[in-house]
């Protein structure tokens, strides 16, 4: 007959388990050789492509070697090479994507909540850093050029920012098929619907009319 302080032994010993399996959350490993998505499929990878139907196409993709458009508000553009691009990606935990910058274009401040993120800069002069958990928040950074290689840990706020006089391209690797993107401006100021004035203005300390015209932006 189990006691009640051996009920509290157990419980708190299946808590600490289901603590340690969620710690060490990621994609999960795959139980077969490839589960190609079907197409129109979940991203998350709930469905599987017949395998007698798939082809060397589901593993391939073409075109990063193409520079993107980078004439936009922020001086450059993400080419990612995920699991919509590749469906044989799906299961696999990886994905990369293509960064190209404009002179002093910047990839905003944002979050992979999925994945860590390691970049190689192919051409040019970049800025990365990131911020810790509070409640230090450092802010490391580094100032990398054509082949320095740099580290985002998952979850932390990161930007990368051109900061030479001629264009800049980076190749990033994530160990996630799916790995997210959360734009901390457009999350904060462009949320729909608007998080309140007032409640922004009293985390940033500063007026409610600064505000709705930072919301106005996004």
């Amino acid at each position: 007959m189990v006691t009640s302080l051996g009920y509290k032994i157990l419980y708190i010993g299946f808590l600490s388990t289901i603590t340690c399996f969620l710690a060490l959350a990621s994609d999960n490993n795959p139980l077969q050789d490839f589960c190609v998505a079907e197409a129109n499929s979940p991203g998350g990878g709930a469905i599987c492509k017949d395998p007698e139907t798939v082809n060397e196409n589901d593993f391939f993709t073409t075109g990063l070697h193409k520079a993107a458009n980078t004439s936009n508000s922020l001086g450059s553009y993400i080419t990612r090479i995920n699991v919509a691009r590749i469906p044989g990606l799906n299961t696999l935990g990886v994905s990369l994507a293509r960064a190209d910058f404009a002179p002093l274009g910047t990839n905003a401040p944002h979050i992979h909540p999925r994945a860590s993120e390691i970049v190689t800069v192919i051409e040019g002069t970049l800025q990365v850093g990131f911020v810790t958990s509070g409640p230090e928040y450092r802010h490391i950074t580094k100032v990398l050029n054509r082949g320095d290689v740099f580290v985002f840990p998952q979850g932390l706020v990161h930007y990368n920012q051109n900061i030479g006089n001629g264009s800049a391209v980076a190749i990033v690797g994530f160990n996630s098929q799916n790995p997210g993107t959360v734009a901390v401006a457009n999350a904060v100021f462009g949320a729909k619907p608007h998080i309140s004035a007032y409640n922004l203005a009293k985390s940033f300390q500063i007026n409610e009319d600064m505000v709705s015209e930072l919301q106005a932006r996004f």
